[in-house]
């Protein structure tokens, strides 16, 4: 059981990143909602996540980053497929 502070907690971290975190650039109107990165590059926010550690200036190692980030995706993906594919057969 999730308790109230807790619930709350949450709420108050998802509206602080939603309203400070990740609208740092030109937002433009797409029906009701805005959208940051409309024209730009997909997941790309440009403020850098976690906000307080900053953006990867140089390009090849943003590049790499990147390319470890997906690799480690498909890895979980691949993982967790596994597990459903051992509790289906084992019943474990």
């Amino acid at each position: 059981k999730l308790p109230v502070q807790g619930g709350a907690q949450i709420v108050a971290f998802a509206g602080f990143m939603e309203t400070t975190g990740f609208n740092s650039g030109e937002a433009k109107n797409i029906g009701l909602q805005r959208c940051a990165t409309q024209a730009g590059e997909p997941g790309n926010y440009g403020v850098g996540f976690p906000t307080w550690i900053g953006k990867v200036a140089d390009p090849e190692v943003r590049k790499r980053k990147l390319q470890a980030e997906i690799a480690n995706g498909r890895l979980a993906m691949m993982a967790i497929i596994g597990m459903f594919f051992q509790d289906g057969l084992t019943g474990q």
